[in-house]
């Protein structure tokens, strides 16, 4: 079982029920309890204004106010728990990168990771002198670092490098090559702080963007060619749903017929065999097998023997040489012109 934050005689919790007892006014204590859904679910400045019978600005002042005074107090010492927290909270994140996502954070460090669980650890630690919390916007996940390695500026502008690093890269790669080009850090640290940010994202040892499918596929057609593209070969389709099922996808259970569908219509994926697909990228296009021996003949631009013609088709088709030889003797666009030797009829 995951160690307690704080002590282990204490609870998240409990801690933020002592820390809300110092606040003297009830009604300070409930917009507080509610603008961080410390027991419930978050609420905005509105439904917050609509309950008390005040307006949405005098809301965000009293919050504005209360944590202000609260941080204030922490920084004397004088809110209960709070140091405790903090040495706990420093103490793992120096361990492991000095910056780590709320949601990480809390299910390390605590015996649940719910929703308000994670609201709790985020509302303490934006009480804690030698922490710097990142609030989740479109860019940033919710986080916290240790203020001595990092403000809130020098933290995003590593992040920022790492970012500018992958684009540079144009490709997924391990993170010690990616801190290497943008020259942040160890390879902890550059993991740790592209934790934070909503546009990475990372699988297989790799990281990237997160509109890469390589790092993030989002729906069945993107965790095939994931699959194709660590294979680096053909598979049956029977392979890569069993593939997908291992593997360390969000979501993988799906079935062979709904992937073996998604081969047939992505124009990524081409039909090689009897099952049996390739990924279009690696030089492979869609037909038939008349119609590759078709492209073999043009190309060569003269007569070709059977085994030269087979050896070609072979080579982007996953098929027996009697089914290439059938082609080749029973299809009237091709003939023969000498022994064992094959033209196009036209």
């Amino acid at each position: 079982m995951a160690q307690n934050l704080a002590t282990a005689e204490l609870t998240t919790q409990q801690i933020v029920t002592d820390v809300l007892s110092t606040i003297d006014r009830e009604r300070e204590r409930e917009i507080i309890s509610r603008r961080f859904g410390l027991f419930d679910r978050k609420e905005t400045l509105e439904q917050i204004g609509d309950m008390l019978g005040i307006t949405r600005e005098r809301v965000r002042q009293l919050e504005k106010s209360v944590v202000a005074k609260l941080k204030a107090s922490s920084e004397q010492g004088s809110v209960p728990h709070i140091f405790d927290f903090e040495t706990k909270v420093v103490e793992y994140l120096e361990a492991n990168g000095q910056v780590a996502r709320v949601s990480e954070l809390t299910k390390k460090l605590s015996d649940t990771n719910d929703r308000n669980e994670q609201a709790r650890v985020a509302f303490l630690s934006q009480l804690c002198p030698k922490l710097v919390f990142i609030g989740e916007d479109d860019n940033y996940y919710a986080s916290v670092g240790v203020l001595s390695a990092n403000d809130e500026k020098a933290l995003k502008q590593k992040v920022a490098k790492l970012i500018e690093a992958i684009k540079k890269i144009a490709e997924p790669k391990p993170i010690a090559d990616i801190a290497k080009t943008a020259n942040v850090g160890s390879s902890v640290e550059a993991a740790a702080l592209a934790s934070t940010s909503k546009q990475l994202a990372t699988l297989n040892g790799r990281w990237g963007l997160v509109k890469w499918p390589m790092v993030n596929p989002k729906n069945i057609r993107d965790k095939i060619y994931v699959i194709l593209k660590e294979n680096g070969k053909h598979m049956h389709f029977n392979e890569i749903a069993e593939a997908i099922k291992e593997s360390d996808f969000k979501r993988k259970d799906v079935t062979t017929q709904a992937i073996h569908n998604e081969l047939i219509k992505d124009k990524r994926f081409v039909l090689i065999g009897r099952g049996i697909y390739a990924l279009k990228e690696w030089g492979y296009e869609k037909g038939t097998v008349a119609d590759i021996i078709t492209e073999v003949l043009r190309e060569a631009g003269e007569p070709l023997h059977r085994d030269e013609i087979v050896k070609r088709v072979l080579k982007s088709r996953f098929v027996k040489e009697t089914t290439i030889l059938l082609n080749l003797q029973g299809k009237p666009q091709f003939k023969r012109v000498a022994k064992a030797t094959y033209a196009l009829a036209e």
